[in-house]
């Protein structure tokens, strides 16, 4: 596993991360009219940094440690509407639509990226 995690470097993680935030993002849309609803939001860059990309998160070795789904709710951040409303929802339906969007064709592109390296791989394998 650790060869194919060197082989395929940070397209892994990036890939499992854009996907959680990509549902994420959709809770906020659909939560749009939602009061009191707070948008949330994943810091990519940490999440990349830390290697644990995904909803995977960290092993539970000891009873005192989070759960997977705590360590995955710890990373998520309240984003700051420019324009709060009146209902105390912080959801704004154009920045999420445009988050989700370039966090899609991004998804794509690292998608992209990784079947062209199992394409590779499976050249090599066949001899071709």
């Amino acid at each position: 596993m650790d060869r194919l995690d060197r082989f395929f470097g940070v397209h892994g993680t990036a890939l499992a991360a854009r996907s959680e935030r990509m549902q994420i993002l959709a809770s906020n849309i659909a939560n749009a009219a939602t009061p009191g609803y707070k948008a949330r939001d994943l810091d990519f860059g940490a999440l990349l940094s830390s290697g644990k990309g995904g909803v995977s998160g960290p092993s539970v070795t000891h009873i005192g440690h989070m759960s997977g789904e705590a360590a995955a709710a710890a990373r998520l951040l309240y984003r700051q509407p420019l324009q709060p409303s009146l209902d105390g929802n912080s959801v704004e339906l154009a920045t999420e639509q445009l988050q989700f969007t370039e966090t899609a064709v991004r998804y794509r592109s690292t998608l992209s990226i990784l079947n062209g390296r199992i394409g590779g791989l499976m050249s090599a394998l066949k001899g071709e």
